[in-house]
């Protein structure tokens, strides 16, 4: 870790310009099209301006932002996706994109393979994880109409609104301490009948917490339901060597499920926005049949629109993903898993010197990169506003954190705090950069500092200069 100034990597810039010149050998058999429409000079004025304005961000590629999921896509990938928009393809079909169709064929079903075991699938990439469930849960809704969606009150709350949107059923079931699903309160509800999909979450949002796969599993086979999985955040890290023995059994059986949605621009390097969404069983296909009355007729083979609800959609981030996981292949022991460990490790190691300092209550162990904890105070409702002067005071310097609302009883909260609300305002770090591992120690000396400058003000006071 350097104390020199921080700049933006830009040498893998070189590497887009031979990139492009070797794409343009492949068009020089092309007449002449024109010049640009407006002056370099124009252009860049343009673009000075842009970045100028792109000051004015949270710095989130760098490990000091360790607040929401905001990770930065490898270098590969960003010259991949740019390399791609000299073409700009869609991936609607064939016809718009014939090489990153291909290309994305190729890097779903090598998620669907190392991520689930699956041989045969039906998937393949969208715009993100809500447009992923969307279809995940369109299809369940096909296969079972009128039948009710369940998922766990720390599901993301998208699975609600997108079955508003499909007119489906909606319950939450609640968590258990470790904001699991609780599995007594969801064998209760599916005794009452009527249960047609169950979403389980594979790295909830707000604590990386995994909903007990081989449990749910058990209870599938006795209510006969459609199981779906949610791993937009955490399916990639069924790669990692670092997690708890329950964890790793979640991941083991995560081909058991009937769909998978997993979010490559989350863990998977990738730029926004790129989601994935992947059936077990590929005759699901037959959903989205469609006859398209005016275009697309140049080529008889299957092509990515008649598999998706999305029309057109970008080949540039087909071309991202297929380059990163050439560089990067998703294999255990590989550099791409290690990076998965070490983000892990980062947070296990923040949590443990959270869990050793009496300033601090925390929730459960990490279970993937993220980890969330409040100051002690006496009542819950100060150490909220705690909480939120602490994030404030880290942001001061540099130290760029999250806040969270979570039920109390997430928390190991001593017998004399008084519970006076039955929430907490609670900071949440997500530690997803792999630099993050080399970064706990400056983190925690700037989360020191801000703690103590927070308690020495005292109740509603504010930190000095």
């Amino acid at each position: 870790m350097s104390d020199s100034p921080f700049h933006l990597e830009k040498d893998s810039l070189r590497l887009l310009a031979a990139a492009l010149e070797k794409l343009d050998v492949g068009f020089t058999s092309l007449p002449p099209s024109g010049e640009l429409r407006a002056s370099l000079q124009e252009i860049e004025t343009v673009l000075q301006e842009a970045a100028e304005r792109l000051h004015d961000n949270f710095p989130y590629f760098h490990p000091l932002y360790a607040g929401q999921m905001l990770k930065p896509p490898h270098p590969v990938a960003r010259i991949a996706y740019a390399l791609a928009m000299w073409i700009n393809p869609n991936n609607h079909a064939l016809d718009g994109g014939r090489a990153s169709s291909a290309m994305e064929k190729e890097a779903v079903a090598e998620i669907a393979r190392q991520l689930a075991g699956w041989r045969t699938h039906l998937g393949h990439l969208t715009s993100g994880g809500t447009m992923a469930n969307l279809e995940a849960l369109w299809v369940a809704g096909e296969l079972r109409p009128g039948a009710t969606v369940l998922a766990s009150e720390q599901a993301h709350y998208t699975h609600g609104r997108i079955s508003k949107v499909l007119k489906l059923d909606f319950e939450s079931i609640p968590c258990d301490r470790k904001a699991r699903m609780d599995l007594g309160a969801l064998e209760g509800r599916l005794k009452q009948g009527g249960i047609g999909t169950v979403v389980a979450t594979i790295g909830t949002t707000a604590t990386g917490s995994i909903d007990p796969l081989p449990e749910i599993l058990a209870l599938r086979e006795r209510y006969d339901f459609r199981l779906h999985a949610d791993a937009a955040y955490g399916g990639y890290f069924g790669l990692a060597d670092n997690l708890t023995e329950d964890s790793r059994r979640a991941f083991e059986c995560l081909g058991e499920v009937d769909s998978i949605v997993i979010d490559p621009h989350k863990h998977g390097l990738q730029p926004y926005g790129c989601g994935c969404v992947i059936f077990r069983d590929p005759s699901v296909g037959r959903f989205y049949k469609h006859d398209s009355p005016y275009t697309y007729f140049s080529s008889g083979d299957l092509h990515l629109g008649e598999i998706s609800l999305e029309c057109s959609r970008p080949g540039a981030a087909a071309v991202a993903l297929w380059a990163t996981q050439k560089l990067l292949p998703l294999v255990r022991g590989g550099e791409f898993a290690r990076r998965l460990s070490d983000s892990r490790a980062a947070a296990l190691a923040l949590y443990e010197k959270l869990r050793a300092d009496a300033r601090f209550v925390t929730a459960s162990p990490a279970e993937l990169d993220i980890v969330v904890w409040a100051p002690r105070a006496g009542r819950v409702s100060e150490a909220s506003e705690f909480s939120r002067r602490i994030f404030a005071e880290a942001a001061r310097h540099q130290l760029h954190l999250a806040l969270a609302e979570l039920p109390v009883k997430f928390f190991d909260l001593p017998a004399d705090i008084d519970r006076d609300r039955e929430t907490i305002t609670c900071l949440r770090s997500v530690l997803m950069k792999p630099e993050h591992r080399d970064w706990v120690d400056r983190i925690w000396a700037i989360l020191d500092a801000a703690t103590r400058a927070v308690q020495a003000s005292g109740p509603g006071g504010h930190p000095a200069d």
